[in-house]
């Protein structure tokens, strides 16, 4: 994201200082951030080689909470002479290129490289983005030669990770080059000078993470191949015990650590600071293993976490468990909310063993599940239902706060009033905000599942959601109608995401 010059007559620099100079008068500024219209937009991209672009919605709190962090970052690049442009859209005034860029959310970040688009991957803190521009658009590692240069990055940053090696050509600096170029939000140095071998008491090759929280200093001495290293950091790049905020989310879901555990409590609480040192006592016989993460039940979009685990503030402070694998998620929840140590290290242990089950939510079984067209499914009466082999059951999975479920609802009790009589059709829906299953994965709403009679196969149904199409489709046995799975509803949608980021834009 850094824009680099080539060499050029000093008559060629005048001029283009000139023109450039003149041209920058025509983008208004807040905050050291370009502003762009739709009148400026194209130009700012051809102008400036480097530019990240936020679009934004002014009532989005997202919005609001990066703005300060947005201006930190283009005060600090333009502190260090850097090329690289900030820049922002308002989306909802400037909707063609909200459009053109098919921008489904706020706030959406795009970087532009010789004007050609592709997705922001750093975090939402001012180091972090610059971080993240200075990993794009130059060298993956700062060269260190001496001791004064260290410690005024190490002093800068807040995670530094700095490979000692004594030729910058071996096997393990290659390594150490290829992680730094693959982690975006951790700032990388690299030295062979001996003064710097000395000054951290280094005998050999290693790798020295330096970072202003808990221990301030780790290293790593053996084995420096790439996995290793990248475990290395991976495992001390957050505290102990990490907040979760909208800053921190990127870091912890979007690291190599996959098992999380989560304490939720009040920071406003008396005991705050005594649970927390608990959980960080708990959490230091497991660094590398599971991250410890405490969330503030007083932030409103939090409670929405609770929901997730079936969880109400009234119940806090408690924790849970979750593992976060390809191939779906696992939710661990505790025989006692007791916050003590042998409490929550005996739980964890246990999760990690293998030697714990999984927590599957489910309401209750209402009493009159049955009595309207469309059941009523819950966790525990899912499988007697929907796996009935003597019928087609449709099933509809929903969240009670959707939108778009909300619109389905009068067509999908539409169906259930024309199917209400037939004996080997069944059309039922399952809030999947409380009722879990083990072996069916919901990853958006409404999610819509046809379970056949006489087999084992769930069919996703990706067709159209009107009445006509769902009748079609059920006469037809699930057979025509259905779309495509959602697996290759999956692959097209990645498919056109990339095709988006490779397209160049369209000069006018």
């Amino acid at each position: 994201m850094t824009a680099k010059c080539s060499a050029v007559l000093p008559i060629g620099v005048l001029v283009a200082a000139v023109v450039l100079g003149a041209a920058s008068t025509e983008y208004k500024e807040e905050d050291g951030v370009l502003v762009l219209t739709k009148d400026t937009f194209d130009k700012a991209i051809e102008e400036f080689q480097h530019v990240l672009v936020e679009f934004y919605a002014p009532w989005c709190g997202h919005c609001k909470a990066l703005a300060p962090e947005y201006a930190k970052a283009a005060k600090t690049l333009k502190e260090d002479d850097s090329e690289v442009r900030l820049a922002k859209v308002d989306a909802t005034e400037e909707t063609e290129l909200g459009e053109r860029f098919q921008v489904r959310g706020y706030p959406t970040l795009k970087f532009y490289r010789n004007g050609k688009p592709s997705e922001y991957g750093g975090g939402r803190t001012g180091p972090e983005i610059v971080s993240w521009l200075k990993k794009k658009t130059g060298p993956v590692a700062h060269q260190l030669e001496d001791v004064a240069s260290a410690k005024a990055l190490a002093d800068k940053e807040e995670l530094l990770a700095v490979g000692f090696f004594k030729d910058q050509t071996s096997e393990g600096a290659k390594a150490f080059l290829d992680v730094a170029g693959q982690m975006d939000d951790v700032a990388f140095g690299i030295t062979s000078a001996d003064a710097l071998f000395g000054e951290y008491k280094l005998d050999k090759d290693g790798v020295i993470l330096f970072k202003k929280f808990d221990e301030g200093q780790v290293d790593l001495k053996d084995p420096l191949d790439a996995k290793s290293i990248q475990e290395f950091i991976s495992g001390n790049r957050l505290a102990l015990v990490t907040e979760f905020t909208q800053e921190t989310a990127p870091k912890i879901f979007g690291g190599d650590i996959k098992s999380h555990v989560l304490l939720f409590l009040s920071k406003k609480a008396d005991a705050f600071q005594e649970k927390v040192d608990v959980f960080k006592a708990v959490a230091a016989g497991f660094k590398g293993k599971a991250l410890f993460i405490y969330v503030d039940i007083d932030v409103e979009d939090h409670v929405r976490i609770l929901e997730f685990f079936n969880t109400k503030v009234s119940d806090c402070p408690t924790y849970r468990f979750i593992n976060l694998k390809e191939d779906g998620m696992a939710k661990f929840k505790p025989d006692t909310s007791d916050i003590t140590t042998e409490a929550i290290q005996e739980f964890v242990q246990e999760i990690i063993d293998g030697k714990r089950q999984p927590h599957l939510n489910s309401e209750e079984i209402p009493d009159d599940w049955d009595a309207k067209p469309v059941k009523v499914l819950v966790g525990k009466n899912f499988d007697s239902v929907a796996r009935d082999k003597k019928k087609d059951v449709f099933v509809e999975f929903y969240a009670p706060w959707c939108g778009h479920c909300k619109q389905l609802a009068p067509i999908w009790d539409q169906l259930g009033e024309k199917f209400k009589d037939s004996k080997d059709i069944v059309i039922a829906k399952m809030d999947s905000t409380a009722n879990e299953l083990p072996d069916i994965r919901v990853q958006g709403f409404p999610t819509l599942k046809f379970f056949p009679k006489d087999s084992d196969e769930i069919v996703d149904y990706n067709g159209e959601r009107t009445l006509d199409a769902f009748t079609k489709f059920l006469e037809s046995g699930g057979k025509t109608g259905a779309g495509p799975s959602e697996e290759e509803v999956e692959e097209v949608e990645e498919a056109e995401e990339e095709e988006v980021e490779d397209k160049p834009r369209d000069e006018l």
